[in-house]
Protein backbone atom coordinates (compact mmCIF):
# COMPACT_ATOMS: atom_id res chain seq x y z
CA UNK A 1 0.00 0.00 0.00
CA UNK A 2 1.72 3.30 -1.13
CA UNK A 3 -0.54 5.40 0.62
CA UNK A 4 0.18 7.61 3.77
CA UNK A 5 -0.83 5.95 7.56
CA UNK A 6 -0.62 7.69 10.45
CA UNK A 7 2.99 6.58 11.54
CA UNK A 8 3.72 8.87 8.35
CA UNK A 9 2.68 12.24 9.98
CA UNK A 10 2.99 14.38 13.07
CA UNK A 11 0.13 13.86 14.97
CA UNK A 12 1.68 14.86 18.38
CA UNK A 13 -1.10 17.04 19.94
CA UNK A 14 -3.37 17.39 16.97
CA UNK A 15 -6.91 17.18 16.48
CA UNK A 16 -8.45 14.36 14.26
CA UNK A 17 -11.02 13.66 12.83
CA UNK A 18 -11.17 9.69 12.74
CA UNK A 19 -13.85 7.67 10.55
CA UNK A 20 -14.30 4.00 12.07
CA UNK A 21 -17.27 1.76 11.11
CA UNK A 22 -19.35 1.12 14.11
CA UNK A 23 -22.49 -0.34 12.19
CA UNK A 24 -22.46 -2.68 14.90
CA UNK A 25 -25.31 -5.65 14.63
CA UNK A 26 -27.82 -5.00 18.01
CA UNK A 27 -30.52 -6.47 19.58
CA UNK A 28 -33.93 -5.41 20.37
CA UNK A 29 -32.81 -4.52 23.64
CA UNK A 30 -30.12 -2.48 22.04
CA UNK A 31 -27.53 -4.84 23.12
CA UNK A 32 -24.45 -4.99 20.17
CA UNK A 33 -24.58 -8.91 19.64
CA UNK A 34 -20.75 -8.87 17.58
CA UNK A 35 -18.63 -5.81 18.55
CA UNK A 36 -15.40 -7.03 16.42
CA UNK A 37 -15.98 -3.95 14.57
CA UNK A 38 -15.29 -1.52 17.29
CA UNK A 39 -12.23 -3.96 18.76
CA UNK A 40 -10.76 -3.92 15.32
CA UNK A 41 -10.76 -0.02 15.60
CA UNK A 42 -9.02 0.02 18.86
CA UNK A 43 -5.36 -0.13 17.31
CA UNK A 44 -5.53 3.13 15.77
CA UNK A 45 -7.42 4.95 18.51
CA UNK A 46 -5.15 3.73 21.50
CA UNK A 47 -1.67 5.31 18.62
CA UNK A 48 -3.61 8.52 18.59
CA UNK A 49 -4.26 8.87 22.67
CA UNK A 50 -0.36 7.76 22.88
CA UNK A 51 0.21 10.57 20.46
CA UNK A 52 -1.88 13.33 22.95
CA UNK A 53 -4.27 13.84 20.20
CA UNK A 54 -7.79 14.50 21.10
CA UNK A 55 -10.07 12.83 18.79
CA UNK A 56 -13.31 13.15 16.78
CA UNK A 57 -15.01 9.82 15.81
CA UNK A 58 -17.49 9.33 13.43
CA UNK A 59 -19.55 6.77 11.96
CA UNK A 60 -22.89 5.37 10.21
CA UNK A 61 -24.78 2.92 11.48
CA UNK A 62 -27.76 1.04 9.27
CA UNK A 63 -30.01 3.21 7.29
CA UNK A 64 -31.66 6.04 8.80
CA UNK A 65 -32.26 7.09 5.16
CA UNK A 66 -31.01 10.92 5.84
CA UNK A 67 -33.67 11.06 9.31
CA UNK A 68 -32.82 11.50 12.52
CA UNK A 69 -33.96 8.01 14.38
CA UNK A 70 -33.05 7.05 17.75
CA UNK A 71 -33.25 3.85 16.94
CA UNK A 72 -30.22 3.87 14.70
CA UNK A 73 -27.88 6.12 17.34
CA UNK A 74 -24.54 5.48 18.30
CA UNK A 75 -24.94 5.48 22.09
CA UNK A 76 -24.50 1.95 22.56
CA UNK A 77 -21.34 2.37 20.26
CA UNK A 78 -20.25 5.04 22.88
CA UNK A 79 -20.84 2.69 25.63
CA UNK A 80 -18.99 -0.44 24.72
CA UNK A 81 -16.03 1.43 23.05
CA UNK A 82 -15.72 3.28 26.49
CA UNK A 83 -15.60 -0.52 28.23
CA UNK A 84 -13.77 -1.46 25.78
CA UNK A 85 -11.10 1.11 26.66
CA UNK A 86 -11.56 1.97 30.36
CA UNK A 87 -11.81 5.39 29.17
CA UNK A 88 -14.93 7.93 29.01
CA UNK A 89 -16.32 8.33 25.42
CA UNK A 90 -18.14 12.03 25.33
CA UNK A 91 -20.90 11.59 23.46
CA UNK A 92 -22.24 14.10 20.57
CA UNK A 93 -26.17 15.11 20.30
CA UNK A 94 -26.02 15.50 16.65
CA UNK A 95 -23.10 15.45 13.86
CA UNK A 96 -22.14 19.09 13.02
CA UNK A 97 -24.71 20.76 14.79
CA UNK A 98 -24.16 23.53 18.11
CA UNK A 99 -23.71 20.32 20.48
CA UNK A 100 -21.08 18.62 18.54
CA UNK A 101 -19.51 21.67 17.46
CA UNK A 102 -19.10 22.90 20.71
CA UNK A 103 -17.74 19.69 22.50
CA UNK A 104 -15.16 19.31 19.37
CA UNK A 105 -13.82 22.56 20.18
CA UNK A 106 -13.63 22.03 23.81
CA UNK A 107 -12.17 18.53 23.15
CA UNK A 108 -8.80 17.95 25.26
CA UNK A 109 -5.19 16.00 24.50
CA UNK A 110 -6.23 12.48 25.11
CA UNK A 111 -10.00 12.71 25.05
CA UNK A 112 -12.01 11.59 22.97
CA UNK A 113 -15.90 12.29 21.51
CA UNK A 114 -18.37 10.26 19.15
CA UNK A 115 -20.53 12.13 16.59
CA UNK A 116 -24.04 11.22 16.30
CA UNK A 117 -24.94 8.61 13.24
CA UNK A 118 -23.71 10.79 10.22
CA UNK A 119 -26.22 8.88 8.01
CA UNK A 120 -28.43 11.43 9.67
CA UNK A 121 -28.30 13.77 6.87
CA UNK A 122 -28.77 12.85 3.28
CA UNK A 123 -25.86 15.08 2.74
CA UNK A 124 -23.56 12.50 3.72
CA UNK A 125 -24.60 9.80 1.17
CA UNK A 126 -24.50 12.53 -1.00
CA UNK A 127 -20.92 13.54 -0.64
CA UNK A 128 -22.04 16.99 -0.35
CA UNK A 129 -19.31 19.23 -0.16
CA UNK A 130 -20.90 21.71 2.75
CA UNK A 131 -21.26 19.10 5.04
CA UNK A 132 -17.72 17.22 4.08
CA UNK A 133 -16.34 21.32 4.91
CA UNK A 134 -18.38 21.45 8.65
CA UNK A 135 -17.10 17.69 8.78
CA UNK A 136 -13.70 19.28 8.72
CA UNK A 137 -13.82 22.04 10.47
CA UNK A 138 -13.80 19.73 13.60
CA UNK A 139 -10.15 18.89 13.14
CA UNK A 140 -6.94 19.22 11.68
CA UNK A 141 -5.90 15.64 10.35
CA UNK A 142 -8.02 13.34 8.73
CA UNK A 143 -7.78 9.44 9.50
CA UNK A 144 -9.80 6.76 7.79
CA UNK A 145 -10.14 3.66 9.12
CA UNK A 146 -13.34 2.10 8.22
CA UNK A 147 -12.66 -0.45 5.65
CA UNK A 148 -16.28 -1.74 5.38
CA UNK A 149 -17.43 1.96 4.22
CA UNK A 150 -14.14 2.57 1.86
CA UNK A 151 -16.02 1.44 -1.16
CA UNK A 152 -18.47 4.69 -0.62
CA UNK A 153 -18.04 8.34 -1.66
CA UNK A 154 -19.51 10.03 1.22
CA UNK A 155 -18.74 12.72 2.45
CA UNK A 156 -17.01 11.50 5.83
CA UNK A 157 -15.05 8.89 4.02
CA UNK A 158 -13.98 10.66 0.67
CA UNK A 159 -15.25 14.36 0.80
CA UNK A 160 -13.65 15.43 4.06
CA UNK A 161 -9.95 14.82 2.63
CA UNK A 162 -10.85 17.46 0.11
CA UNK A 163 -10.42 19.68 3.17
CA UNK A 164 -7.72 18.24 5.36
CA UNK A 165 -4.11 15.67 5.23
CA UNK A 166 -5.76 12.32 5.32
CA UNK A 167 -3.63 9.59 6.40
CA UNK A 168 -5.05 5.75 6.70
CA UNK A 169 -5.28 3.75 10.10
CA UNK A 170 -3.87 0.50 10.95
CA UNK A 171 -7.37 -1.41 10.26
CA UNK A 172 -7.72 0.01 6.11
CA UNK A 173 -3.59 -0.77 6.31
CA UNK A 174 -3.72 -4.40 7.43
CA UNK A 175 -7.00 -5.10 5.33
CA UNK A 176 -4.92 -3.81 1.75
CA UNK A 177 -1.67 -5.47 3.26
CA UNK A 178 -3.66 -8.91 3.70
CA UNK A 179 -5.81 -8.76 1.08
CA UNK A 180 -3.31 -7.08 -1.80
CA UNK A 181 -0.72 -9.47 -0.73
CA UNK A 182 -3.17 -12.87 -1.00
CA UNK A 183 -4.33 -11.90 -4.28
CA UNK A 184 -0.84 -10.66 -5.95
CA UNK A 185 1.18 -13.68 -4.41
CA UNK A 186 -0.79 -16.66 -3.31
CA UNK A 187 0.62 -19.50 -1.98
CA UNK A 188 -0.74 -22.33 -4.15
CA UNK A 189 -3.16 -23.69 -5.00
CA UNK A 190 -5.17 -20.99 -4.44
CA UNK A 191 -8.66 -21.51 -4.20
CA UNK A 192 -11.73 -19.39 -3.77
CA UNK A 193 -15.34 -19.98 -2.33
CA UNK A 194 -17.86 -17.95 -3.26
CA UNK A 195 -21.38 -18.16 -1.89
CA UNK A 196 -24.02 -15.81 -1.52
CA UNK A 197 -27.81 -15.03 -3.32
CA UNK A 198 -26.76 -13.84 -6.67
CA UNK A 199 -24.40 -13.92 -9.94
CA UNK A 200 -25.01 -10.34 -10.74
CA UNK A 201 -23.49 -9.18 -6.95
CA UNK A 202 -20.17 -11.57 -7.39
CA UNK A 203 -20.02 -11.22 -11.59
CA UNK A 204 -16.71 -9.10 -11.09
CA UNK A 205 -15.25 -11.01 -8.36
CA UNK A 206 -15.87 -13.94 -10.43
CA UNK A 207 -14.25 -13.01 -13.59
CA UNK A 208 -11.58 -11.07 -11.50
CA UNK A 209 -10.54 -14.45 -9.64
CA UNK A 210 -10.93 -16.53 -12.57
CA UNK A 211 -7.44 -14.93 -13.85
CA UNK A 212 -6.22 -15.65 -10.22
CA UNK A 213 -7.08 -18.28 -8.82
CA UNK A 214 -6.59 -22.63 -9.47
CA UNK A 215 -9.97 -23.57 -8.33
CA UNK A 216 -13.54 -21.64 -7.60
CA UNK A 217 -15.86 -23.11 -5.76
CA UNK A 218 -20.00 -21.87 -5.98
CA UNK A 219 -22.49 -22.20 -3.60
CA UNK A 220 -25.39 -20.31 -2.00
CA UNK A 221 -28.08 -19.52 -4.59
CA UNK A 222 -25.69 -18.20 -7.32
CA UNK A 223 -25.21 -21.65 -8.03
CA UNK A 224 -29.13 -21.94 -9.63
CA UNK A 225 -28.37 -19.92 -12.19
CA UNK A 226 -25.30 -21.83 -13.01
CA UNK A 227 -27.93 -24.78 -13.04
CA UNK A 228 -30.43 -22.78 -15.44
CA UNK A 229 -27.51 -21.91 -17.36
CA UNK A 230 -27.18 -25.85 -18.93
CA UNK A 231 -30.75 -26.20 -19.18
CA UNK A 232 -31.79 -27.64 -15.97
CA UNK A 233 -35.05 -27.22 -13.71
CA UNK A 234 -34.18 -25.24 -10.23
CA UNK A 235 -38.03 -25.14 -9.06
CA UNK A 236 -38.31 -21.97 -7.10
CA UNK A 237 -34.71 -21.84 -6.60
CA UNK A 238 -33.36 -17.92 -6.09
CA UNK A 239 -32.32 -17.58 -9.97
CA UNK A 240 -31.44 -14.89 -12.38
CA UNK A 241 -32.87 -15.92 -15.66
CA UNK A 242 -31.19 -12.79 -17.32
CA UNK A 243 -27.97 -13.92 -15.69
CA UNK A 244 -27.13 -17.27 -17.62
CA UNK A 245 -25.21 -15.94 -20.09
CA UNK A 246 -23.00 -14.52 -17.46
CA UNK A 247 -22.93 -18.04 -16.06
CA UNK A 248 -22.11 -19.54 -19.23
CA UNK A 249 -19.22 -17.12 -19.84
CA UNK A 250 -18.03 -17.83 -16.30
CA UNK A 251 -17.65 -21.69 -17.05
CA UNK A 252 -16.47 -20.80 -20.45
CA UNK A 253 -13.18 -18.54 -19.33
CA UNK A 254 -12.66 -21.24 -16.07
CA UNK A 255 -12.41 -24.09 -18.90
CA UNK A 256 -9.84 -21.76 -20.72
CA UNK A 257 -7.69 -20.98 -18.01
CA UNK A 258 -7.25 -24.33 -16.73
CA UNK A 259 -9.55 -22.95 -13.47
CA UNK A 260 -11.04 -25.72 -11.79
CA UNK A 261 -14.68 -24.73 -11.48
CA UNK A 262 -16.76 -26.57 -8.88
CA UNK A 263 -20.86 -26.31 -8.65
CA UNK A 264 -22.95 -28.42 -6.17
CA UNK A 265 -23.45 -31.88 -7.50
CA UNK A 266 -26.79 -32.34 -5.04
CA UNK A 267 -28.51 -29.60 -3.49
CA UNK A 268 -30.94 -29.78 0.08
CA UNK A 269 -34.51 -27.92 -0.80
CA UNK A 270 -37.44 -27.12 0.91
CA UNK A 271 -40.88 -26.84 0.38
CA UNK A 272 -41.23 -23.36 1.65
CA UNK A 273 -38.74 -20.12 2.98
CA UNK A 274 -39.08 -20.80 6.74
CA UNK A 275 -36.87 -22.39 9.61
CA UNK A 276 -39.39 -25.71 10.06
CA UNK A 277 -40.00 -26.60 6.27
CA UNK A 278 -39.69 -30.07 4.86
CA UNK A 279 -36.80 -30.60 3.43
CA UNK A 280 -34.91 -33.49 1.33
CA UNK A 281 -31.41 -33.46 -0.82
CA UNK A 282 -31.53 -34.17 -4.34
CA UNK A 283 -29.43 -34.52 -7.62
CA UNK A 284 -28.99 -30.65 -8.78
CA UNK A 285 -30.56 -31.79 -11.93
CA UNK A 286 -33.33 -33.73 -10.13
CA UNK A 287 -35.14 -30.09 -8.62
CA UNK A 288 -38.82 -30.69 -8.79
CA UNK A 289 -41.15 -27.57 -9.53
CA UNK A 290 -42.48 -26.18 -6.03
CA UNK A 291 -39.47 -26.74 -4.35
CA UNK A 292 -36.38 -24.51 -3.49
CA UNK A 293 -33.00 -24.86 -3.24
CA UNK A 294 -31.46 -23.70 0.21
CA UNK A 295 -28.43 -25.39 0.74
CA UNK A 296 -25.55 -27.88 -0.99
CA UNK A 297 -26.25 -31.79 -0.34
CA UNK A 298 -23.74 -34.49 1.84
CA UNK A 299 -22.10 -35.05 -1.66
CA UNK A 300 -21.20 -31.90 -2.22
CA UNK A 301 -20.12 -30.79 1.10
CA UNK A 302 -17.46 -33.99 0.74
CA UNK A 303 -16.39 -32.90 -2.83
CA UNK A 304 -15.66 -29.14 -1.55
CA UNK A 305 -13.68 -30.58 1.81
CA UNK A 306 -11.48 -32.86 -0.38
CA UNK A 307 -10.49 -29.89 -2.50
CA UNK A 308 -10.27 -27.72 0.09
CA UNK A 309 -7.84 -30.07 2.41
CA UNK A 310 -4.94 -29.78 -1.07
CA UNK A 311 -5.02 -25.65 -0.91
CA UNK A 312 -2.87 -23.45 0.72
CA UNK A 313 -4.45 -19.62 -0.12
CA UNK A 314 -8.15 -19.67 0.55
CA UNK A 315 -10.17 -16.68 0.63
CA UNK A 316 -14.06 -17.47 0.92
CA UNK A 317 -17.10 -14.89 0.59
CA UNK A 318 -20.32 -15.65 0.92
CA UNK A 319 -22.52 -18.56 3.37
CA UNK A 320 -23.49 -21.70 1.03
CA UNK A 321 -26.93 -22.18 2.40
CA UNK A 322 -29.23 -20.09 4.21
CA UNK A 323 -26.76 -20.17 7.61
CA UNK A 324 -29.29 -18.54 8.98
CA UNK A 325 -31.88 -21.48 9.04
CA UNK A 326 -30.62 -24.15 11.16
CA UNK A 327 -31.56 -27.21 9.01
CA UNK A 328 -30.02 -24.99 6.13
CA UNK A 329 -27.06 -24.17 7.87
CA UNK A 330 -24.95 -27.53 7.22
CA UNK A 331 -22.88 -26.76 4.28
CA UNK A 332 -21.83 -23.42 5.61
CA UNK A 333 -20.83 -24.57 8.72
CA UNK A 334 -18.81 -27.66 7.36
CA UNK A 335 -17.12 -25.47 5.14
CA UNK A 336 -16.16 -22.91 8.20
CA UNK A 337 -15.41 -25.92 10.43
CA UNK A 338 -13.00 -27.75 7.52
CA UNK A 339 -10.94 -24.44 7.49
CA UNK A 340 -10.62 -23.81 11.16
CA UNK A 341 -9.06 -27.31 10.86
CA UNK A 342 -6.59 -26.85 8.56
CA UNK A 343 -2.75 -26.55 9.16
CA UNK A 344 -0.38 -23.88 7.13
CA UNK A 345 -2.72 -22.35 5.22
CA UNK A 346 -4.08 -18.67 4.83
CA UNK A 347 -7.82 -18.56 5.67
CA UNK A 348 -9.59 -15.39 4.90
CA UNK A 349 -13.20 -14.59 5.31
CA UNK A 350 -14.60 -11.82 3.10
CA UNK A 351 -16.62 -9.73 5.92
CA UNK A 352 -20.34 -9.53 5.63
CA UNK A 353 -22.36 -13.08 5.90
CA UNK A 354 -19.45 -15.40 5.90
CA UNK A 355 -17.75 -13.19 9.00
CA UNK A 356 -21.48 -13.59 10.76
CA UNK A 357 -21.08 -17.18 9.63
CA UNK A 358 -17.96 -18.15 10.94
CA UNK A 359 -18.76 -15.92 14.16
CA UNK A 360 -21.44 -17.86 14.58
CA UNK A 361 -19.65 -21.39 14.76
CA UNK A 362 -17.11 -19.71 17.37
CA UNK A 363 -14.33 -20.51 14.87
CA UNK A 364 -13.42 -17.12 14.11
CA UNK A 365 -9.63 -16.98 16.18
CA UNK A 366 -9.03 -20.27 13.95
CA UNK A 367 -9.05 -18.23 10.70
CA UNK A 368 -6.12 -15.86 9.65
CA UNK A 369 -7.70 -13.27 9.03
CA UNK A 370 -11.59 -11.87 9.10
CA UNK A 371 -12.41 -8.81 6.65
CA UNK A 372 -14.50 -6.11 8.33
CA UNK A 373 -16.06 -5.13 5.03
CA UNK A 374 -18.48 -7.04 2.74
CA UNK A 375 -18.95 -5.25 0.48
CA UNK A 376 -15.47 -3.39 0.24
CA UNK A 377 -13.84 -6.58 -0.02
CA UNK A 378 -15.93 -7.33 -3.11
CA UNK A 379 -14.65 -4.26 -4.35
CA UNK A 380 -11.33 -4.76 -3.75
CA UNK A 381 -11.16 -8.52 -4.68
CA UNK A 382 -12.61 -7.33 -8.14
CA UNK A 383 -9.41 -5.48 -8.79
CA UNK A 384 -11.94 -1.88 -8.02
CA UNK A 385 -10.70 1.08 -6.84
CA UNK A 386 -11.91 2.28 -3.54
CA UNK A 387 -12.81 5.88 -2.97
CA UNK A 388 -12.12 6.25 0.84
CA UNK A 389 -8.86 5.14 0.10
CA UNK A 390 -8.17 6.64 -3.21
CA UNK A 391 -8.40 10.34 -1.32
CA UNK A 392 -6.05 9.35 0.57
CA UNK A 393 -2.29 11.41 0.65
CA UNK A 394 0.46 8.90 -1.38
CA UNK A 395 3.45 8.04 0.36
Amino acid sequence: MNKKTIKDIDLKGKKVFLRCDFNVPMDENKTITDNRRIVSAIPTIKYLLDNNCSVVLASHLGRPKGEVNPEYSLEPVAKELSKLLDKEVIMAKDVIGEDAKVKAQNLRQGELMLLENVRFHNEETQNDEIFSKELASMAQIYVNDAFGAAHRAHASTEGIAKFLPAVAGFLIEKELKVLGDTIENPNRPFVAILGGAKVSDKIGVIDSLLEKVDTLIIGGGMAYTFFKAQGYNVGNSICEPDKVDLALSAMEKAKNKGVKLLLPIDTKIGKEFKPDTESKTVEWTQIPDDWEGFDIGQKTIEMFKKELQNAKTIIWNGPVGLFEFDQFAIGTNEIAKTLAQLQEVTTIIGGGDSAAAVEKANLADKMTHISTGGGASLKFLEGKKLPGIECLLEK
